[in-house]
């Protein structure tokens, strides 16, 4: 069937493509990961980290600044640990710090 300038929804399109169903279980994965990790980061740094992309057992953290990359660096261990302790297969924590873009 062909669906020529025919609009779905996000979902119906995420069900028909197994590509977009695997990206959609990816970016749930990481967000439920953050969840779990919120927690263990400090209170004011907590807006300046975003959940990233999952790379087989490595996960990335997205920071605002250098600043926050340098404290969470600090406690990557713990990170690590409490996700293992809760199933998840992490093997390594990566940060990423996100330039601001200039109009």
């Amino acid at each position: 069937m062909t669906r020529r300038n025919q609009s779905v929804t996000l979902q119906q399109a995420t069900l028909d493509s197994p590509t977009l169903a695997r990206l959609t279980e990816l970016t749930r994965d990481s967000v439920a990961r953050l969840q779990a990790v919120l927690p263990l980061i400090p209170g004011t740094l907590r807006a300046s980290v975003k959940a990233g992309p999952i790379d087989g057992t490595s996960w990335c953290l997205l920071l605002d600044n250098n600043a926050a990359a340098a404290k969470i660096r600090q406690i990557l261990p713990a990170l690590e640990a409490h996700l293992r302790s809760k199933g998840w297969a992490v093997e390594s924590i990566r940060l990423k710090v996100q330039r601001a873009h200039l109009p």
